[in-house]
């Protein structure tokens, strides 16, 4: 929203347009955590149908997530991360696995 501030030019008096700075949305991490009861193969699954990464990636990140006990998956506006979150975890419900899926803002 533009605001307005007085400004003199030359003696007369002008209003000159004071522009207002929005600053960006909190962006969110959204992680996947380690369990010992989901499948490998079913992580990579998980990465590539939710987040778009290539195998090699899902690959990469599901290691991540054996070794490390959590791995980031990507990172989104809070709407973007919140559907990501609960897609994940109703898909690894509806197919019997444990797997959590977890946001952290960045």
């Amino acid at each position: 929203m533009a605001t307005r501030k007085q400004v003199e030019f030359d003696g007369s008096a002008a209003l000159a347009p004071e522009q207002s700075r929005t600053k960006p949305p909190p962006m969110y991490k959204v992680l996947l955590l380690n369990d010992d009861f989901t499948p490998m193969d079913f992580v990579v699954i998980v990465l590539e149908r939710f987040f778009g990464l290539s195998r090699e990636q899902s690959t990469q990140v599901m290691l991540k997530v054996h070794r490390e006990g959590k791995g980031a998956c990507g990172v989104y506006p809070y709407d973007v991360a919140a559907t990501k979150v609960q897609q994940v975890s109703e898909y690894s419900r509806k197919h019997q696995h444990p797997l959590a899926c977890v946001m952290e803002e960045n």
